[in-house]
């Protein structure tokens, strides 16, 4: 067996501050993959001069955790990230400075330094708006009904190892359909011949599972339990993503726990 190696010279500065990041992903930047956003927040932090910790080995890379992106081509207003540095810093001036280093579409919502406990253990679910710009509005009442009076809603995804069926309905813990006259984030992507009716918006709240039941798994058990067509492509943007309330059903806050730890150690 070949004998691991050991870079040579010192090792890498110890990591002193974890932050926490919440940004968005619009208009066309929905588009991009998990891939090129890496390699847009590593650029753009090397442009603000974020002092990042690196991993010591012989390929060093940045100490970034990426956790519960979206699927590609979906917006998002709650997407995170977490940075390990090897000095300490305001993430006040880190969110401006990143923000202004990011691409149009790419925007840093929100930096604290992280306190106790895991990030990914409080994205236990997501909020969804799926607009539908060219269905009606009780048809899309109509099917979403029945998806919620179905005792399941099996649909079937290829993943790595192959397809995959499970029960896409057991995940969701809401749902409702309401008129809106536009997408605020996307008002452009889905003015596509509605006229002045408004649009027929499925907010949904759905639990985290394993797998993850992703906003096209939603579409697809619509389209299997109630036939729901769209003439156009709907819309989706995830609204939030966090821990799970149930009573009233809902997203909450992830960063909430950092931003109190934060205050206390302030006052």
């Amino acid at each position: 067996m070949a004998r691991q190696r050991t870079p040579e010279g010192p090792p890498p500065p110890p990591p002193v501050q974890k932050l926490r990041i919440r940004y968005a992903r619009r208009g066309r930047l929905r588009f991009s993959s998990s891939r090129d956003f890496a390699r847009a927040v590593e650029r753009a932090l090397r442009r603000a001069r974020v002092p990042m910790a690196f991993s010591a080995r012989f390929n060093p890379r940045p100490k970034i955790s990426y956790t519960g992106a979206a699927p590609t081509g979906t917006a998002s207003e709650a997407e995170f990230f977490e940075i390990s540095l090897t000095e300490r810093v305001d993430p006040d001036k880190v969110r401006t400075a990143l923000d202004e280093a990011l691409p149009d579409g790419l925007d840093i919502l929100e930096v604290v330094e992280a306190g106790p406990g895991s990030l990914a253990d409080r994205l236990q679910a997501s909020e969804w708006e799926i607009a539908f710009p060219a269905a009606e509005m009780v048809e899309v009442q109509r099917a979403v009904a029945a998806l919620l009076a179905a005792p399941e809603a099996p649909v079937t995804r290829t993943f790595k190892t192959g397809p995959k069926t499970f029960d896409a309905r057991a995940a969701i813990v809401a749902a409702q359909v309401i008129r809106r006259d536009r997408v605020s984030a996307l008002a452009d992507d889905v003015d596509n011949g509605s006229g002045g009716d408004g649009y027929a918006i499925l907010r949904v709240v759905v639990q985290h599972t394993t797998p993850v039941v992703r906003p096209d798994d939603i579409l697809t058990a619509l389209r299997s339990v109630a036939d729901l067509e769209s003439a156009a492509s709907p819309v989706v943007t995830r609204r939030a993503q966090g821990l799970l309330q149930t009573a009233p059903a809902g997203v909450a806050d992830p960063l909430a726990a950092d931003k109190d730890a934060a205050g206390s150690v302030g006052g």
